[in-house]
């Protein structure tokens, strides 16, 4: 952990350096649509490669049928991620032979991990991207419009992407992703993301500060932390942290770890919120939850997957932690902030699962009771370890089956949590117009549960006291009563 000089040092450096922010080019001619699914570091992601691509005389378009460059920026993480993707670019080439000119591209975790084959696959597809390679749009541009098709997806050891100012495409100007990280150490067993984008590395606290800064300059008022474990974060000069023993002693006195870049992000911009994700259990450590605890833009909301309750399938998952390590995580989360919430991911039917596991699951989520959670049927990718050692042997239905008494507990849990809300007046952050009515604003409070009430004369942006007076088991509903000291 470094010392506080060390902190002050990088926010004065941080406020010298140039604005992140990048103008649009009137001057740009072609048009680039470009689609982001799977996880908020690809919607991220999206965003990076389209101020690359305004360099490049591309300006963005919500109109498919007028794009001269067609992106898609994909996810691996299950089989119906990529089902939902082939389904696109059957409709991206039903485009494409109205626009012979247009080009289609594909970006992201997809792309890593079928690489070349993509092309074989899907004749629409032009060029093949994977997420490390994006600084190399420009040239694999020159290719595809030089009648080859163009292909990289080189895993990099030390790009974060740290030096290009994203543009912020869908933007509600309210709310904005930063990444922090990229890539991923922990090797669980079902999932790609190690393979798709690679060893862990972070990025220079002083940029990533610098952006923060630009973004409150803008009028932005909350920022979430992002990388496929924050938890890990540990900047020491550049490289990947495993590397991180063979620094010098100089290099590891003056490190800046996770807690550390949330202390510094919160006192650089104190009326500015702050969130993370996502978090893993073996990597969040008590001085995280001090951190949050100590500031009070840094907001009471943790997503802590966990996957499973058994610990026979935690070790079969290769997951760095025991149920008992879980609990004990989730009572110091409760001690150190009490009104914290909490969300998981939680996976049914993974390999040899039997009942007694699956209780486990339940019985944990009885335990923790979390605020929501994202729960799936378990899903085999091509080249994870439980697809080579571990058969899929769990039935179909039996995983549904599993995966429904989840959700059902989960909903029931959900309601429990607002519930507790009930009567109390909370600090929200305006970020649009409910989707069920013109006449009310939707924004979320500290614990990222939405809130929904009446618009009065309030607008985007606002920080408004709301008391909540109803709730369903994923919404509260409420009247604002004063604008809050942070507005």
């Amino acid at each position: 952990m470094i010392k506080n000089e060390g902190i002050e040092k990088i926010i004065d450096e941080s406020q010298q350096g140039n604005s992140l922010t990048l103008e649009k080019n009137e001057k740009n001619t072609r048009k680039l649509y470009i689609e982001s699914y799977g996880c908020q570091m690809n919607f991220s992601d999206s965003e990076i490669v389209a101020s690359i691509l305004a360099k490049e005389g591309f300006n963005t378009t919500q109109k498919l049928e007028e794009a001269d460059l067609v992106l898609v920026n994909t996810c691996s993480i299950r089989e119906k991620a990529e089902l939902t993707i082939r389904k696109r670019l059957e409709k991206f080439n039903a485009v494409k032979k109205t626009n012979p000119g247009m080009k289609v591209g594909v970006l992201g975790c997809m792309a890593e991990r079928l690489k070349s084959k993509f092309l074989e696959e899907e004749k629409i597809v032009d060029m093949v991207v994977g997420p490390d390679a994006y600084k190399d749009l420009p040239n694999l541009i020159q290719e595809i419009n030089e009648g080859r098709n163009a292909v990289n997806v080189i895993l990099s050891k030390d790009e974060t992407y740290g030096d290009v100012a994203p543009v912020r495409l869908n933007s509600n100007g309210v709310t904005a992703f930063v990444s922090i990280t990229r890539g991923c150490d922990n090797m669980c067993t079902f999932c790609v993301v190690p393979f798709t984008r690679g060893r862990e590395r972070s990025r220079d606290p002083k940029s990533i500060l610098e952006e923060v800064n630009d973004l409150w300059e803008r009028g932005f008022k909350e920022v979430t932390l992002l990388g496929q474990n924050v938890d890990s974060y540990l900047w020491y000069g550049g490289g990947l942290k495993k590397d991180f023993e063979k620094a010098s002693e100089m290099q590891k006195a003056v490190s800046v770890n996770f807690a550390n870049l949330l202390e510094l992000v919160a006192r650089a911009q104190p009326k500015m919120r702050i969130r993370f994700s996502t978090s893993n259990p073996q990597d969040m450590t008590l001085d995280v939850i001090e951190s949050m605890a100590k500031y009070e833009n840094i907001c009471d909301y943790i997503h802590l997957p966990v996957q499973s309750g058994s610990n026979r399938i935690l070790k079969a998952m290769n997951r760095l932690h025991t149920r008992e390590e879980y609990f004990k995580l989730i009572d110091n989360i409760r001690k150190i902030i009490p009104d914290c919430a909490i969300s998981q991911d939680m996976i049914a039917g993974f390999p040899t699962e039997t009942e007694e596991d699956h209780q486990d699951t339940l019985s944990l989520m009885e335990y923790v009771k979390y605020d929501y959670g994202f729960m799936f049927a378990y899903s085999e990718r091509p080249g994870t370890m439980a697809a080579r050692k571990l058969d899929d042997d769990i039935p179909e239905q039996t995983k549904k089956r599993r995966l429904q008494e989840i959700i059902e507990i989960q909903r029931k849990h959900s309601f429990f949590r607002t519930q507790q809300h009930m009567g109390k007046t909370e600090e929200v952050l305006i970020e649009g117009v409910s989707k069920k009515s013109d006449a009310h604003w939707m924004g979320r409070n500290s614990q990222n549960t939405v809130v929904v009430f009446p618009k009065e004369n309030y607008k985007v942006g606002d920080f408004v006291h709301v008391k909540i007076n109803e709730c369903t088991s994923a919404t509260l509903i409420g009247e604002a009563v004063g604008y809050s000291k942070n507005n």
